[in-house]
């Protein structure tokens, strides 16, 4: 470039600089992550929503997917290609199951069947197709099957619980969530007004879910079991307790489960009304996380490898209120937190060393209830 005017040239590498800087800069945020969110169909909220997370933790609505009612559970088919949401109403004794089929950023309905109990507020699939669901306000669980296009069938069996509590909200049953277990051929009912926990296996010749040998493991009276987690060695199962705010550790020994320890969800100096939401653990099974409703934060606790027992590390704000359902990202980098009554979604970025947790980002999002990445 000789002859080349020096101010030209410095004008030449300055706005190539500038264009590089540029691009680095919009390639920051490529790597993104989408989520599904259900709703309790109220104020502004029509149905199943699309969000997306991106690799350094922002967060950003994609739009409306499904118009559904009430749609505050969501499972998806182990293939990825259909999304099960339960629809929370009750209609002549009943409330909905929904299947759609995952096509980009919309979903397509391909069937609905009723979920055997009034209020459905949980959806589980296992490896065989079978689907459970929680029916709070029936106090029973029902039993369906989807066909490999994601076709449910009509309701195949509903276990009605019996039994109740000692708090005004235990004065009947309510099953609150349903899980299959992750190495046993059982299902695991847990139901919050008879305060137990409830084991059953399916009988695929009758379609019907039929106790086991022991039928359930009752919680510390007015505990309110709601929702469960897993421990990864399969050997621990932590179910949280949404009436006196605990985290009980169920263990195993011969064949027979029992409580081994309980341990709070809140600090030892707060003292109004909270309520326990939902409960994860990371892959690695050294820290557990939990939702309280009322001290509206994230508990958080370090697993002991030994014996599974729990130590509270702290508390992390969720900025928002009533936070319910909150997931874990894929690569765990990040938790993010749905609070239902300040409509947002919260996302905080998780250090897998200590646990502990840094907010990053919040959307707004109408009373959002379920998280499903």
């Amino acid at each position: 470039m000789k002859g080349f005017p020096i101010f030209l040239l410095a004008i030449f590498f300055f706005g190539c600089k500038t264009e590089k800087v540029k691009k680095e800069t919009e390639n920051t945020d490529t790597m993104t992550t989408s989520f599904y969110v259900g709703t309790y169909t109220q104020k502004d909220a029509k149905g199943i929503y699309k969000y997306k997370l991106s690799e350094h933790g922002k967060l950003e609505k994609i739009g409306l997917v499904a118009e559904t009612i009430n749609p505050t559970f969501l499972t998806k088919s182990k293939d990825d290609k259909v999304l099960f949401a339960v629809g929370e109403t009750n209609v002549n004794g009943t409330g909905f199951v929904k299947s759609f089929k995952i096509e980009k950023d919309s979903l397509h309905l391909i069937s609905k069947e009723e979920s055997g109990g009034g209020g459905p507020c949980f959806v589980a699939i296992n490896d065989d197709n079978y689907i459970v669901t929680a029916n709070y306000g029936g106090g029973s669980v029902g039993l369906l099957k989807a066909d490999a296009s994601g076709k449910l069938s009509e309701v195949l069996n509903v276990q009605q619980h019996i039994g109740k509590g000692i708090t005004e909200r235990q004065e009947g049953p309510h099953a609150h969530s349903a899980w299959f277990h992750p190495t046993k051929k059982e299902v695991i009912s847990v139901d919050l007004g008879t305060n137990e926990l409830l084991f059953s296996t399916i009988d695929t010749q009758k379609k019907q879910l039929i106790p086991t040998v022991q039928k359930s493991l009752k919680m510390a009276e007015g505990a309110g079991p709601r929702h469960l987690t897993f421990h990864p060695n399969n050997k621990w199962i932590y179910v949280l307790n949404e009436l006196n705010n605990t985290v009980s550790i169920v263990k195993e020994k011969e064949g027979v489960y029992f409580v081994d320890a309980s341990i709070s969800t809140l600090p030892k100096d707060f003292t109004a009304y909270s309520k326990a939401a939902d409960i994860h653990i990371s892959k690695d099974g050294a820290f557990l996380y939990a939702s309280n409703r009322g001290h509206e934060s994230i508990v958080i606790y370090k697993v002991n490898s030994e014996d599974g027992s729990l130590k509270t590390v702290g508390y992390e704000s969720v900025l928002g209120k009533n936070p319910r359902n909150f997931s874990l990202s894929p690569d765990e980098q990040f938790l993010l937190v749905a609070n239902q009554d300040t409509d947002n979604i919260v996302s905080f970025k998780r250090d897998a060393t200590t646990g502990k947790l840094t907010f990053v980002s919040e959307v707004v999002a109408p009373m959002p209830v379920c998280i499903l990445f």
